[in-house]
């Protein structure tokens, strides 16, 4: 028997590319703090006992705020006009007949807000997007004045015999009371600067704001429409250069080997490859790059015919429902398998899973809007 000592020693390249979300560089939105300024017009209704229509006043409001981060901010408003009250109609002790008695006084009530952007807060940070839905709540003061026709209304009771239970809390002069707020608004937006805006809040003070004793806070709801303007910029944008391939080296040293006469020929593995397939947010559309990763995988598969390859879908926690991350990772896995199938893969050498938004393989959360494809022989 001829025994022949053989030491063979080689290095092997796998490529394993480092995640990036795509070949290109990618752009991210940095928030900006900022401030603004809004003026707003429109209608108040102050609750009472007469026709709704008898109690529509106009209103206007002013306001400056600071926008502190994507979610949270302030606003100094000044809100403004007219309210109306009502009495309805009825008889005088001594018998004189009364119509619908409707009388209205000023009043100016400067207000401190907190608001809550809801959409950044639910859906992700976006300066561009054309709507948002926010909350607010706000404390202040209401200083009311020009109550006249309400005093003399009262006073017209008294020469009745009739006492003025009906306007028990006339005032005049200017009084100041306390006021609390909570309100929602809509924002369209048309450019950085500018977005129009509608507002809906509702007001509540003590109970001797409209003059009548009623044993409970007075209430004011406005209605209003206006516009926003930002002052500076509200964001910025930052480029993210993915980074370069990392190539992990495998060495494999084949020891010596003793010739036998039924000589058996040992077949050499071909390692592991793994590539990254990257979506647009909410989509599993497949790009021109990730056809190409997909065409490298399969390229391995056929060069080992015994290899198998795993495709997992996954969905950024960022932005989207749990129930929406689960559906829309499972259909990118399902697009990634699809393609594989298609280019000559069968489909006992691929096993499918997604992981929805409940694993991130990524820490930045762009980059897990992803299909990972690991073939290993």
């Amino acid at each position: 028997m001829k025994i022949k000592n053989i030491l063979l020693s080689g290095v092997m390249a796998m490529g394993c590319l480092v995640a990036n979300a795509q070949d290109a560089p990618k752009t991210e939105y940095v928030f900006n703090p900022h401030w603004y300024v809004q003026g707003q017009i429109g209608a108040q209704y102050t609750l009472g006992e007469v026709k709704f229509g008898d109690l529509i006043s106009p209103n206007i409001q002013l306001g400056v705020g600071r926008q502190f981060s994507p979610i949270w901010g302030a606003r100094f408003s000044v809100n403004s006009w007219q309210s109306k009250g009502g009495i309805n109609e009825y008889s005088w002790a001594d018998g004189a007949k009364v119509g619908k008695e409707k009388y209205n006084w000023k009043y100016i009530a400067p207000m401190v807000d907190g608001t809550l952007n809801l959409s950044n807060a639910l859906c992700g940070y976006n300066p561009t997007r054309t709507v948002s839905v926010g909350l607010l709540a706000g404390i202040g003061l209401n200083v009311g004045f020009s109550n006249d026709d309400a005093v003399a209304l009262a006073a017209t009771a008294d020469k009745h015999n009739h006492g003025s239970e009906n306007l028990k809390y006339a005032w005049d002069g200017t009084k100041v009371r306390f006021v609390g707020r909570v309100g929602a608004n809509v924002d369209f937006r048309i450019d950085d600067a500018w977005s129009i805006g509608i507002e809906a809040n509702a007001n509540v003070l003590s109970d001797n704001y409209n003059s009548k004793k009623a044993g409970n806070g007075d209430w004011y709801f406005n209605a209003l429409v206006g516009v926003r303007y930002n002052i500076g910029k509200t964001y910025s944008t930052r480029t993210i250069t993915p980074p370069a391939p990392v190539e992990k080296i495998v060495e494999r040293i084949v020891e010596k080997i003793v010739e036998v006469p039924a000589k058996t020929e040992e077949r050499v593995k071909g390692g592991k490859l793994r590539r990254e397939v990257f979506f647009t947010i909410g989509k599993n559309k497949i790009s021109q790059d990730g056809f190409n990763k997909i065409q490298e995988v399969v390229d391995f598969m056929k060069k080992y015919p015994e290899a198998t390859v795993t495709v997992t879908g996954y969905a950024d926690r960022g932005t989207g429902s749990a129930k929406f991350n689960d559906r829309i990772a499972a259909r990118r896995a399902d697009v990634v398998e699809t393609e594989l199938v298609k280019r000559g893969i069968a489909r006992d050498r691929i096993v499918k899973s997604s992981k929805g938004s409940r694993v991130q393989p990524f820490n930045d959360n762009d980059m897990n809007r992803v299909t990972i494809c690991i073939a290993e022989d």
